[in-house]
């Protein structure tokens, strides 16, 4: 095994047992995360929401580090929805002013990792300071090939279809004939990803948020009621080992052949 995996998941510890029983050579290339549960553990404590929040910060710090080792190519945040809008103005301004401060503090971190930022979701609307500081960091990491981390921000799933519908429209150069699967996702906010092999629901509950609803239709889908601040590297080791068990049809009666993601 090699030895920065071995540094990261020490022998004699679960995390090194479940490595182990993890194929590393049929990695899913692409795993989602539904980051769920950050206000509950904060009133489970009868702590303040925002605290369950900087603890959730900790959960991502550790998941793009377990990922990163592990040679996923790419690790997709669902960090704030269209939707989470709807919350108490404190919160969300603590939420903004937290994803400022980490990004500001963990900079470094994604530059000497090799690690690559990629916003998705409608920048209209993020707050200025917040923006200018995902897009400094973005211009950053751009390089950077060893995993893309994606921060879904402002995200939505049908919000991202219309937006790919209107710029098809709008650029005109796709005619009906010519409109299949492959055209329209070049013009999703994901345009040059691959669609994710696991989706990672944290909390228990079992729908999707309207996260990536085009790019999920053949992902496997691993739900845990862990909540996100407990969120641990064993725990995304579970979630690829309960992936390998599966078998990815894609609609067909046969799995087809699996292919070797051999790492160097």
């Amino acid at each position: 095994m090699e030895s920065h995996l071995e540094a990261f998941f020490p022998p004699g510890t679960e995390e090194h047992d479940l490595l182990l029983k993890i194929d590393l050579c049929r990695l899913p290339g692409h795993i989602a995360v539904i980051m769920d549960g950050n206000g509950r553990w904060a009133e489970q404590r009868g702590l303040p929401r925002a605290q369950g929040h900087d603890a959730g910060a900790v959960s991502v710090r550790e998941t793009v580090e377990a990922a990163a080792r592990l040679g996923i190519d790419f690790l997709t945040l669902y960090a704030f929805s269209s939707e989470n809008w709807k919350r108490p103005a404190a919160e969300v301004g603590r939420l903004w002013r937290l994803l400022r401060e980490h990004l500001g503090k963990d900079v470094s971190l994604l530059v000497d990792n090799d690690l690559r930022l990629r916003i998705i979701g409608r920048r209209e609307g993020i707050p200025r300071t917040a923006l200018r500081e995902l897009e400094r960091v973005e211009a950053l990491t751009r390089d950077n090939r060893r995993m893309t981390v994606v921060f879904a921000l402002n995200y939505g799933g049908r919000q991202d279809i219309v937006d790919a519908a209107r710029r098809i429209v709008t650029e005109g150069r796709v005619s009906p004939g010519n409109l299949d699967e492959t055209a329209f996702a070049a013009h999703l906010a994901t345009a040059g990803m691959p669609d994710p092999d696991l989706l990672i629901r944290t909390s228990g509950e079992l729908r999707v948020s309207n996260f990536l609803l085009w790019q999920i239709a053949y992902a496997e889908i691993h739900v845990t009621p862990v909540l996100w601040p407990d969120f641990r590297r064993r725990h995304l080791l579970e979630a690829v080992l309960d992936y390998q068990k599966r078998d990815r049809r894609y609609g067909d009666v046969r799995a087809p052949a699996r292919r070797s993601r051999g790492r160097t």
